[in-house]
């Protein structure tokens, strides 16, 4: 069988095959992207988890309009090579503008692409950061998150990682559970169950984790409403 780690792995491994086993932790939607027929019924010969981070822009582009409705200039800082980028700009474009938002699209494939992002912000400042999901962009996300800071940037991420390495405020689902429901699926595929079986796994839940240090150190006071919602706040 193959265990895929990312949604775009999932794709290649769907497209080379029909009949061996496949369980994929993506954070795409699994039936737009052609991988199952249906979360209940996936129908085929792949079956997984879910955590749709790429489908939570609109939300965490609300959350950071809470904290700071004046922000109205948002850069969206993603992964020009992420198979999911496109459909999350366009999801958090039609948020913005039922919130009277604009957004700055800053685009990165590399590390060195991040540092050139930032430095364009010294020409075309912003008021505020929303970044996009993407695996290269968590592998440098104290890279990120230290020029957010640097540029004193309210920032919202996409995983709780990115608010322990300094960053402002995540939103997202826990994704670690994510890979570990995907392990449970694979053992049980091996002892003989079939993907077509077993549904699709979504999250339940999604974690608001609130950096209340780095909230101090950039002047800004997280509002009650906010700061009561928050599943963690890190101090």
């Amino acid at each position: 069988m193959i265990a895929a780690h990312d949604t775009p792995s999932s794709i290649v491994a769907k497209a080379a095959t029909t009949t061996i086993p496949i369980v994929f932790a993506g954070g795409g939607d699994p039936v737009k992207l052609g991988l199952v027929a249906s979360l209940n019924r996936p129908g085929g010969n792949v079956t997984g988890v879910t955590f749709v981070v790429a489908l939570l822009g609109a939300k965490q582009l609300g959350l950071l309009h809470e904290l700071q409705p004046g922000a109205v200039r948002v850069g969206v800082l993603v992964d020009a090579n992420f198979a999911l980028t496109q459909s999350f700009v366009s999801d958090v474009q039609a948020a913005a503008l039922s919130i009277g938002k604009q957004i700055e699209v800053l685009e990165a494939a590399t590390g060195r692409d991040i540092d050139t992002a930032f430095a364009r912000l010294a020409q075309n400042p912003i008021d505020a950061l929303l970044l996009g999901p993407s695996p290269m962009l968590d592998n440098r996300r104290v890279q990120v998150v230290t020029l957010a800071t640097y540029h004193r940037l309210s920032a919202i991420y996409f995983s709780r990682d990115l608010a322990e390495a300094g960053g402002l405020m995540s939103y997202g689902t826990n994704v670690r559970d994510a890979y570990r429901q995907a392990g449970v699926y694979t053992g049980r595929i091996l002892k003989g169950e079939k993907p077509a079986d077993l549904p699709v796994q979504a999250p339940t839940k999604y974690v608001l984790v609130l950096n209340l240090k780095t909230g101090k150190a950039l002047g800004l006071e997280v509002p009650p409403t906010l700061l009561a919602r928050a599943d963690e706040v890190i101090e």
